[in-house]
């Protein structure tokens, strides 16, 4: 395989996990929807392409961009808060037909916990592993869950599905927004997060022990470099929400969010430890 990414997506997570493939002997091709964003992916040493999937159409040099891959990254947000009458799984059909027509030998996909439904805690959380059955609440969860069936049961290409917990990062934390909040709900519900720093070491993982690339003794079996795969991706701690964002606020002095106790907590506690298990990958930030 040659050492070539495509990366759909050079954002919030896809522009830092494209330098971390630079520096590690990757060659990327990586996509924007914003012109002006041209320029800094490639002073990065990233091939740059504008490309903006629709449910139609795709938008830019779609041909160009897969070209000479065997591996694609898709990391593209649903986007259905704003408007829920988007088909992200409209989106990923289209993108499919020109996966087909390429060398795309392997698609890893960024997902969601929120493929799982959330249940009431009595007197513990669920534990939610990669064999508990998807049942998502919410539109979005839903249309990921379309969209992994959709690439696992393509002949043409083998898919990794990489179900993030909750995003968090140092310039990216919920409790900026919920600070000082009063009414908050769940005060008894598991956090389930992951830190930019570890998705984009699990991501870099993946790859490098699907190229062969400084393997170390825990090797990647082979049926999962030529098979499809599903990884939850979970900081292995987990505090309830109330302890959670109370020493939160206290860490970065912020006031603390007050919560609701006179109803039932509802939540999950999702496994990630499939990660360390396969990936041999040790989680590097923990959540307090």
């Amino acid at each position: 395989m040659t050492k070539q990414i495509s990366l759909l997506g050079c954002g919030w997570l896809g522009l830092p996990l494209a330098n971390d493939l630079l520096k590690n002997g990757f060659s990327v091709k990586g996509s924007t929807t914003s012109a002006h964003k041209l320029e800094l992916l490639q002073e990065k040493g990233i091939q740059p392409f504008i490309i903006a999937l629709y449910e139609n159409t795709i938008e830019g040099d779609i041909t160009g961009f897969l070209k000479d891959s065997e591996v694609l990254v898709i990391d593209i947000p649903p986007g259905l808060r704003k408007d829920t009458s988007i088909s992200f799984v409209d989106k990923i059909k289209t993108l499919v037909t020109q996966i087909e027509s390429s060398r795309i030998k392997k698609v890893l996909f960024v997902s969601s916990t929120a493929v799982y439904r959330d249940e009431e805690i009595s007197p513990n959380p669920v534990e939610i592993t990669e064999e508990t059955p998807t049942n998502p609440e919410t539109e979005s969860g839903k249309q990921l869950v379309e969209v992994e069936n959709l690439l696992l049961s393509n002949p043409n290409f083998n898919a990794i599905i990489l179900r993030f917990g909750g995003l968090i990062g140092e310039d990216r934390h919920p409790i900026k927004y919920l600070a000082g909040k009063e009414n908050v709900e769940n005060p008894d519900g598991p956090i389930n997060f992951i830190h930019q720093e570890d998705c984009i070491g699990i991501i870099l993982e993946i790859l490098k022990q699907l190229f062969d690339i400084n393997r170390s003794n825990h090797k990647m079996p082979k049926q999962v470099q030529h098979d499809n795969i599903i990884f939850n991706a979970v900081a292995p701690q987990h505090p309830t929400r109330e302890e959670y964002y109370h020493k939160k606020a206290k860490n970065m002095n912020l006031p603390l969010p007050i919560f609701v106790k006179n109803s039932m907590s509802k939540g999950k506690t999702v496994l990630g430890d499939k990660v360390e298990i396969i990936l041999g990958y040790k989680y590097k930030k923990k959540l307090f």
